[in-house]
């Protein structure tokens, strides 16, 4: 092989790599120029390394594809400006796209855990088999409305942040197994019913909506969709589809989990203020159920609107590749 020949031949392009690895920025075609001539040049070390023993060319063209590769690298990192991107479009495209399994799960949870409460409340013997009449008493007259006001509300707020995003995740992360997902929303169906269910059979269904709603109906949704994602994770491995493999269905799947359970961090930060400043705040309590009901409502219409409008916009909803912004 001439090696001045094939260097000649080649320089150009080796080049043209380093000057785009020297640019702070790129377009989308300079990116994908840079890639190309990324793979091309690394082929030229390959061939030169077998035919040729000039270690300052090999060494010249190694340095070359170094910062090739190191440019494009730095083009996948985290950039602020797909922050905005990520709340306007892709997340609330990840919940509309996932909108038949959480509103189809949240409705059929709320209906059971209604009939629950209505169960409980009739019968106040099934409360006994949980706790004890003292623990009964004490639910009604101070412990239910008294956990909203027992710490200070920024303590309480975190609190309640943690926990509520503790258990989404959970939800989300065991959602393959499917039956994990399915007992922690028993165990929370159970617990919530229980406690309306007394305190309606006491008389004080009322204080039970009233402190319940405010931050409940944000909450409670967030849940939802943590558990319905888990769940949808789940069935991508049971019915992939006939288009995908199962491997492929599971990795969409648990692709679009990972950005909604990135997404509800905040959506869940905002619950736990809402139970901390607003459920045991001095305000009217139509005033604060109102409130409560406003940003549940503006929430579904981030994700049911919003996420028609990004997904109409053809935003690549399955590819966590849309997050990470171009060189």
């Amino acid at each position: 092989m001439d090696l001045d020949a094939y260097v000649l031949e080649r320089a150009g392009e080796w080049d043209r790599m380093g000057q785009l690895a020297r640019r702070r920025r790129l377009s989308a075609g300079e990116a994908d120029e840079l890639v190309t001539l990324y793979q091309r040049s690394a082929t030229h070390l390959s061939v030169l390394r077998r035919r040729s023993p000039d270690p300052v060319v090999l060494a010249d063209l190694s340095q070359q594809l170094m910062a090739g590769r190191a440019a494009i690298n730095r083009g996948q990192g985290f950039a602020w400006r797909s922050v905005p991107r990520f709340f306007v479009r892709t997340f609330p495209a990840q919940l509309y796209q996932a909108r038949r399994w959480w509103l189809g799960l949240g409705t059929l949870l709320m209906v059971a855990g209604a009939t629950l409460t209505w169960y409980i409340a009739a019968y106040p013997e099934v409360a006994e088999h949980f706790l004890s009449p003292g623990q009964i008493t004490d639910l009604v007259e101070s412990d239910f409305v008294g956990y909203y006001s027992q710490y200070q509300p920024q303590n309480f707020a975190s609190q309640v942040w943690t926990n509520n995003a503790v258990l989404t995740a959970q939800c989300i992360a065991a959602g393959v197994l499917i039956l994990p997902v399915i007992f922690l929303l028993g165990v929370n169906l159970l617990n919530i019913s229980l406690t309306g269910g007394v305190l309606v059979g006491a008389g004080a269904g009322d204080t039970f909506v009233i402190y319940l709603a405010p931050h409940g109906l944000l909450e409670l949704t967030c849940v939802f969709i943590g558990a319905a994602v888990g769940l949808r994770i789940g069935w991508a491995w049971i019915a992939p589809g006939a288009t995908r493999t199962r491997r492929q269905a599971l990795v969409d799947r648990a692709r679009s989990g990972m950005l909604i359970a990135i997404g509800l961090v905040p959506v869940l930060a905002v619950a736990g203020a809402l139970e901390a400043y607003l459920t045991p705040s001095a305000l009217p309590a139509a005033v604060r159920v109102t409130l409560g009901a406003a940003v549940w409502l503006a929430f579904l219409a981030y994700a049911l609107l919003l996420g028609r409008a990004a997904q109409s916009r053809s935003v690549p909803i399955d590819s966590a590749a849309y997050e990470l912004p171009s060189a």
